[in-house]
């Protein structure tokens, strides 16, 4: 009855998406259907096959080793706060115990991409998925850089694209946004939850943000306008800004030569094997330079540092402002909580996870949290018990609260669109917040409705 039940809320929460569509009639059903059809494959395969959930773990245990590495920097600065030698620490306090590991994992993440090797994995990866999925380019692209990238440096990086692109793509890409998932963060994520389904939830969010906002926001994208650009594309970069990763290589191919130029590049083309390595090791000179390896690092560990900072402000915050509402609240009526009010509005979602009632409350209530607040708090609010619930119930409430969708996230995301994007472009993206949230939620729904199918 439950898996029913689990597969009718899949079907109720796409309803969902084409209740409050922009525009229904351009919906892309063929696309829709052929990333759901793609996601729920994947969430077989990593929820129910050996080899599948041997590469999850696989993947899980990679982490933990670079978070096993970071202590012992941390036991080196903050020896009073974790156990002897920094092995099998028992941190004192949420800093040390999930963002500390922060600092070694996003400068690790920043020096695959300076190398080129995640633009290498998010440019192929990406350009595969849109010809199987049949959706636009970038949009596929950004799918993939989202799983690398938080929910402000995505768009950062794409700020060219964002600029060239219309204005109904730049809310596209904004709903897709509140569901990124950056790997710089799941160490922290992994030390509060399931590291099997935390990692399961990060490739269905990022195809689940496909399909909603290609449901809730459908745009018509004509081949012209179904190009990747670049700052090699014969435009130059602002003055300390860096260039646009290799994630978004064009598919244009190099900058129009002058008409002087062509009937020699015309005959190196032709000339053999010895131009073409030619052409391969020459560097364009149009491309600007990289920024110094130890300089660029610098910049990423002190990002790293201002990400804890951020965390720590926003949890810190939170917490604070939901204990200072519930004794308002009490103080009205001692049943009332925020989360048990919230909770409310959950619950139907949360019975549509395939829950029975007693646990689907719980669980309403712990999403209401999350989507208030962030999922750091909600997380907290777990921690301690999530591993005893059933292997069901672990997966649709670790791979909920696996996104940054909340309300504050809306915030950071608006903001950071109003410094890349101009006002018209901003003022859509404004007028659809209310999509914008919505997006976020029928992502995570999805996501664990969809591992939910395959894990009792």
């Amino acid at each position: 009855m439950y898996l029913a039940l689990d597969a009718m809320g899949i079907m109720a929460f796409l309803a969902i998406g084409l209740v409050f569509s922009h525009g229904r009639k351009k919906i892309d059903w063929k696309s829709v259907g052929i990333l759901t059809v793609l996601n729920l494959a994947l969430a077989w395969v990593l929820t129910s096959f050996p080899w599948g959930r041997a590469a999850v773990q696989g993947a899980a245990a990679a982490f933990n080793e670079l978070v096993d590495v970071a202590w012992t920097g941390i036991n080196f600065a903050l020896a009073n706060w974790v156990g002897a030698d920094g092995l099998n620490p028992q941190p004192v306090n949420f800093v040390v115990s999930a963002l500390l590991p922060i600092l070694l994992i996003l400068p690790i993440f920043n020096i695959l991409t300076y190398i080129g090797f995640l633009p290498w994995v998010v440019k192929w990866i990406g350009r595969g998925l849109s010809i199987i999925t049949r959706r636009p380019k970038f949009e596929t692209f950004y799918s993939i850089e989202m799983m690398f990238l938080g929910n402000t440096e995505a768009p950062v990086v794409s700020k060219l694209q964002l600029q060239k692109m219309s204005p109904a793509r730049n809310v596209v890409i904004a709903m897709m946004t509140m569901s990124c998932v950056t790997a710089s963060i799941l160490a922290a994520y992994i030390q509060m939850m399931p590291a099997e389904y935390t990692l399961t939830a990060v490739p269905l969010n990022c195809l689940n943000a496909l399909i909603v906002t290609s449901m809730l926001y459908p745009v018509d994208v004509t081949m012209e306008e179904d190009v990747i650009y670049t700052y090699e594309d014969g435009l130059t970069v602002d003055a300390g800004e860096r260039p646009v990763p290799a994630a978004v290589a064009s598919e244009q191919g190099p900058a129009p030569q002058p008409a002087a130029s062509r009937p020699a590049a015309a005959a190196t083309a032709r000339s053999g094997l010895g131009a073409r390595f030619g052409r391969i090791v020459a560097r364009d000179p149009n491309r600007p330079r990289k920024e110094p390896f130890f300089s660029f690092l610098g910049d990423s560990i002190l990002n790293g540092g201002r990400l804890v900072l951020i965390v720590t402000a926003n949890v810190i915050t939170f917490v604070a402002l939901a204990a200072l509402i519930d004794k308002i609240l009490g103080a009205i009526w001692s049943p009332l909580s925020l989360e048990s009010i919230l909770g409310v509005f959950m619950y139907v979602p949360s019975l549509l996870l395939g829950l029975d009632p007693s646990a689907a409350w719980d669980m309403s209530q712990i999403m209401s949290l999350k989507l208030v607040t962030n999922e750091f708090v909600a997380m907290g609010r777990v921690t301690d018990v999530v591993t005893t619930f059933p292997p069901h119930h672990q997966a649709v409430l670790t791979v909920f609260l696996t996104s940054f969708a909340n309300f504050g996230t809306l915030g950071m995301i608006i903001g950071t669109f109003k410094g890349i994007v101009d006002k018209e472009r901003n003022e859509l993206i404004a007028k659809n917040v209310g999509r914008m949230l919505l997006s976020g939620i029928l992502v995570s729904l999805l996501s664990a409705g969809m591992v939910g199918l395959f894990v009792w």
